[in-house]
């Protein structure tokens, strides 16, 4: 019994005493001039040798924080938090002081108190200025030969998964940008799993505006978590690609080749796909990280609009029946000068798509006339060749205006041949109907596309105007033969009507249209936004569609004015109109 109690106060002392060692903070972060909790600023216990990271977390919902557990030694406690100034004291942990508690930590909004805090070292780890927390690349240790990827992974509060998906700070980075600019498209993957780490000077991270709040100045609420890579001075060039090649059992094959070159601000990039698999271009995925390009589209009330409806990129015209023979390539370069006031972006692809099907079709319809069978033998072959050639060209006149102009032009030639068979029966068998049908048609195309679009920003904050300029133009010829042999029979079999159509059909048409839109912000306070615009439109279009029936002796001679017609139409639509434009606050803006 005396052994028992005896080891009792020996735990109970063991207890006490590494109790009596714990060395913890806590305290709470709150804007006092509008009493606010400021709830998920991020707290940072910094080395104070050498300002390496040592502990991190947020503030919880009450404003609140704790950490326990702390080793002894000098630190740096930081509080950050958006569009407030940081906030910076020394501590010390020892045997004299084992808890600290910073009780309220009045944080400053910078409208009140414009100071930046620099966290300063040897090879400091981190630095944090205004938004933006930048992470020296210097300051972690690397394995030969590990990736950008591999080099995130050790940034506190970064996390990358399985798939390349990186997280900073709890949101998602949707934009990896190197030295400012985007590389070779907008996939965060194509940057962290192709760039070495060793090329890596530093790592920004903070969230990006809009290009329409960077231009206009006013804040819509739309941003990016991004990731800002700067390499090493002797590392900004180099080249990287891949190739992915398969064959399978009944000579189905597929073929993707890349390769990508970059030297400062220039970057080269060239595809190549070829396959009989279904796959009849680049993914969409690779399509954005090889050059592949959108369309731009100014809509009436001054938005920008992208879109991407390249046949080229998004596969060609197949739709998952029979068996496609696909060949893409496609050239890319891009580069900036003269202070990166000027920038080209141009691409070259050329891609052609066989497809050649064979469906037989068994249906039955069960009516309240009675029961119909139908067996169908449909043969079709299609081929398509395309050229595309696009540039965009971007000047920046000034600190406050700027000139984009995109152009683009492509040639498609298309040719198919169909043909056609069915045998309809009754419920009982009997013959009901046959059908042969057979068409063939070959057609050419030329579309070329120019916009001009001029942004100018004036001396009040948010207040702007752009002017843009569009033309777009197709032309298309196609000329084809279509056979139909329709024969219906009654119940006994006997043929009670025949129908044969022998046609030729020629079509020309031409569409031109030229707009303009001016497009006027006028900003009314912080929030609210006047938006005027006036555009006129002029478009041009002109259609001669002919159908000629063939004549005894065989010639397609007989003009058929049912399925012909030829007409011009010229429109000129002029279109004024003005919104407001409202941004609810957020609690911070309204404190300020």
């Amino acid at each position: 019994m005396k052994k028992t109690l005896l080891s009792l106060a020996v735990l109970l002392l063991i207890g006490t005493f590494a109790y009596s060692q714990v060395n913890s903070i806590r305290g709470s972060v709150t804007d006092l001039s509008s009493n606010v909790n400021l709830k998920n600023a991020t707290i940072s216990i910094l080395n104070a040798k050498d300002s390496t990271l040592y502990k991190f977390s947020r503030v919880a919902e009450n404003g609140a924080f704790n950490f326990q557990n702390l080793k002894k030694g000098d630190f740096i406690l930081l509080v950050t938090y958006p569009e407030y100034a940081d906030f910076v004291n020394k501590f010390t942990l020892d045997s004299v002081n084992k808890s600290i508690d910073f009780k309220t930590i009045d944080m400053k909004t910078k409208a009140k108190l414009l100071n930046e805090v620099i966290i300063k070292g040897q090879a400091a780890a981190i630095k944090i200025k205004g938004d933006t927390t930048e992470f020296n690349a210097a300051a972690y240790k690397i394995q030969p030969n590990d990736r950008v990827e591999d080099l995130l992974k050790k940034f506190p509060g970064v996390t990358v998964d399985a798939q390349g998906k990186i997280t900073a700070q709890g949101k998602t980075v949707e934009k990896v940008l190197v030295d400012g600019e985007e590389f070779f498209g907008d996939d965060p993957t194509l940057v962290t799993k192709n760039l070495r780490a060793d090329m890596v000077d530093k790592v920004q991270l903070f969230e990006k505006s809009s290009d329409q709040a960077a231009f206009t100045g006013v804040d819509d609420g739309q941003k990016k978590q991004t990731l800002n890579i700067v390499l090493k001075e002797d590392k900004k060039q180099g080249y990287f690609g891949k190739v992915d090649a398969g064959y399978g059992t009944d000579d189905f094959y597929q073929v993707q080749a890349m390769f990508n070159k970059f030297k400062a601000k220039e970057k080269i990039a060239a595809y190549f796909t070829t396959s009989n698999t279904g796959k009849t271009g680049l993914g969409w995925d690779d399509a954005g990280k090889y050059g592949a390009s959108g369309n731009m589209e100014v809509t009436d009330d001054g938005m920008i609009m992208m879109s991407s409806s390249d046949e080229l990129d998004g596969g060609g015209r197949y739709w998952g029946e029979g068996i496609p023979k696909a060949n893409n390539g496609g050239l890319h370069y891009e580069n900036k000068w003269n202070s990166d006031k000027q920038s080209i972006n141009t691409n070259y692809k050329v891609g052609g798509l066989n497809v050649k099907t064979n469906k037989n079709t068994i249906s039955q319809n069960n009516l309240p006339t009675g029961i119909f069978n139908t067996n169908s033998d449909n043969i079709t072959e299609s081929d398509m060749f395309r050229q595309k050639v696009d540039a965009t060209y971007n000047l920046k006149i000034d600190t406050t205006s700027n000139l984009k102009v995109t152009i683009d032009g492509s040639i498609k030639n298309t040719e198919s041949n169909n043909s056609y068979t069915s045998i309809g029966t009754r419920g009982d068998n009997s013959l009901l109907n046959t059908s042969s049908r057979s068409a063939n048609n070959e057609s050419k195309q030329q579309l070329f596309n120019l916009n001009a679009f001029y942004t100018k920003k004036l001396k009040k904050a948010g207040r702007n105007y752009s002017i843009n300029i569009s033309q777009a133009f197709n032309k298309s010829n196609s000329e084809g033969y279509m056979k139909s042999d329709n024969n219906f029979f009654n119940e006994d079999e006997v043929l009670t009507r025949n129908e044969l159509i022998n046609q030729f059909k020629d079509n020309d048409i031409i569409t031109n249209r030229l707009a303009s839109n001016i497009t006027y912000n006028e900003p009314l306070s912080k929030f609210l936004n006047l938006v005027a615009n006036y555009g006129i439109t002029f478009s041009n279009s002109k259609a001669d569609r002919k159908t000629y029936d063939a004549s005894i002796d065989g010639r397609y001679d007989q003009l058929n004015t049912e399925f012909s017609n030829n007409f011009q139409a010229d429109q000129l639509i002029n279109q004024i109109g003005a919104c407001l434009l409202y941004t609810s606050p957020s609690p911070r803006d309204l404190r300020v």
